[in-house]
């Protein structure tokens, strides 16, 4: 049997000196802290900072679907 879920959209940007991959599991854990109830992300932008001709910092911004818990 499916359980309908509705979910809450929330937005964050998470950045690294290493990689995107490390940007978007940077997000994800300090989100974490605060957040309950997290199921998916959604990649909505990814950009960086370049310096000497390198790239220096990424920046990934992240939509997260939270699982909605109404009111008991």
């Amino acid at each position: 049997m499916t359980t309908n879920r509705t979910y809450v959209k929330t937005e964050v940007v998470g950045s690294s000196d290493k990689s995107v991959s490390d940007a978007i599991d940077s997000a994800i854990a300090t989100a974490s802290r605060s957040l309950r109830n997290l199921d998916w992300f959604e990649v909505v932008e990814v950009r960086g900072n370049i310096r000497d001709s390198k790239v220096s910092n990424y920046q990934v911004t992240l939509k997260l679907g939270l699982r909605y818990e109404p009111k008991a």
